[in-house]
């Protein structure tokens, strides 16, 4: 009888192996880096921090733990992964000089955001240039998606408190470009706030909106070519009339709490005032219509603010609320978009979802806890994961095709950036052979050619 040694190949393990590269396709991020100009721009931007005879670069150590958070990781210790790769990641502070860096920008407060955030700004202007038609901006539009998001604190932080989903930890409320069914999207804001901040505080929606504001180009900072998407959270008085304040001009689209002033408009409306609903192909949503609310309702809102209500048969198994009405879910938002049918205005604001996968994202990409103890180191933190999904959204936008510019960071961890390769030295080059079995070898070098050809900054 045969002995059974079980389903997998049993091999000897040893260590000592040389010129094996892991996380080579990490060079995908690396040269995104080099292309976009964000090493020279950070550097620059925190040229202050350096201290006399320093033999790192503070540039370069924030954006070794950014990389190290695009690949996986999930706190600074985590930036080992790259320091035990230097032929792809070059010298890599040890972990105490990575910490004092942190706790150097942190005190400084909003001096470094602020530094920090005008270098992306203006790396970000330059990539978008790079990508052409593929950036956020090719229809001459661009989309801003705020949200919050709850960050789970298991121990006790500082400003970690009890949410209103009944956890324990932070309430940050962030903000993305939306890149279209064609792309994802990138990350232009970070708000870190307590975790029992209000979700519908209008002053903190503001504060977002204008973070998010100061990262577009300068065309995009005021007009109607700007369009601020939320949830139902940013459906308050004063965020909406900042919006629409004159010189701004905004455009928006803003979900709204279904009050029962608006329960009873919505009974009101004639039949013959709905009409069905689209899906983004153009065909007809099943047992879905749109209808515009008007008269007394939009008294004490802006000028030319448009109230649009959508009833919809819920999925089986849905609970009515008490503001549903004859059996139908009720939704409604507003917007000061004109010139368009109702059902495309309502599709536009219904593809505001995507921000829920901007959102899975950025937990697996360092928001899935903040590792820090302080808030002001919190907030270099969230910076650090900003700049990490920045490289991911980038990455796809400029260098990968077809389906592949939709895959999410896990997908792109598994796929792309694990693959090994093994060093080689000819004379006085350096290269890295990926290995040929692996199934998504073509799809990196494709990527890595595509970058070698666009024009390096400066």
């Amino acid at each position: 009888m045969k002995k059974r040694i079980g389903s997998y190949p049993r091999m000897r393990i040893e260590g000592g192996g040389r010129a094996v590269v892991s996380q080579a396709g990490g060079m995908l991020l690396v040269e995104t880096v080099r292309k976009a100009g964000l090493d020279t721009a950070i550097s620059a931007a925190l040229s202050p921090w350096r201290k006399a005879r320093a033999v790192h670069d503070p540039g370069k150590i924030l954006l070794d733990v950014a990389l190290a958070v695009a690949l996986g990781g999930d706190c600074l210790a985590d930036v080992a992964m790259l320091r035990a790769e230097p032929a792809v990641f070059g010298p890599v502070a040890s972990d105490p000089t990575v910490s004092r860096l942190i706790d150097t920008l942190a005190a400084s407060g909003e001096k470094t955001l602020a530094a920090i955030r005008a270098a992306r700004a203006e790396v970000r202007q330059h990539v978008w240039r790079l990508a052409g038609r593929e950036a956020p901006d090719a229809g001459g539009t661009v989309t801003v998606d705020l949200d919050g998001v709850l960050v789970i604190a298991h121990s006790d932080k500082e400003d970690a408190a009890p949410t209103w989903k009944r956890t324990y930890g932070h309430h940050p409320l962030i903000g993305f470009v939306d890149h279209g069914p064609g792309g994802t999207g990138e990350p232009v804001a970070g708000l870190l706030r307590p975790g029992n901040a209000g979700s519908n505080t209008a002053t903190d929606h503001i504060t977002a909106a204008q973070l998010a504001l100061a990262q577009l180009p300068k065309k995009y900072r005021r007009g109607r070519r700007t369009l601020i998407r939320t949830d139902s959270a940013g459906g308050t008085h004063d965020f909406v009339a900042w919006l629409a304040q004159r010189g701004r001009w905004l455009s928006y689209s803003v979900g709204m709490v279904i009050t029962e002033q608006v329960h009873q408009h919505v009974l009101k409306v004639p039949a013959s005032a709905w009409t069905v609903a689209v899906e983004a192909d153009g065909e007809i949503r099943d047992g879905a219509w749109v209808a515009e609310l008007t008269g007394d309702i939009l008294d004490g809102w802006p000028k030319g603010m448009r109230l649009i209500v959508r009833k919809e048969r819920p999925h089986p198994g849905a609970q009515l609320r008490l503001t549903d009405a004859d059996g139908m879910r009720l939704t409604c938002f507003a917007t000061n978009s004109s010139g368009r049918p109702i059902a495309e205005l309502e599709l536009r604001h219904r593809q505001r979802a995507r921000a829920e996968d901007r959102i899975r994202a950025a937990r697996a990409t360092g928001l899935r806890n903040l590792p820090l103890h302080r808030t002001a180191q919190n907030r270099v933190w969230l910076e650090i994961v900003q700049i990490a999904l920045d490289l991911l959204a980038w990455l796809p936008m400029l260098a990968l095709t077809g389906t592949t510019r939709l895959w999410e960071p896990r997908r792109l961890r598994f796929r792309l950036f694990s693959a090994a390769a093994q060093l080689v030295t000819t004379g006085r080059r350096k290269i890295l052979r990926l290995a040929k079995h692996w199934p998504w070898t073509g799809e990196i070098t494709g990527a890595l050619e595509r970058l070698a050809l666009l024009p390096n900054p400066g």
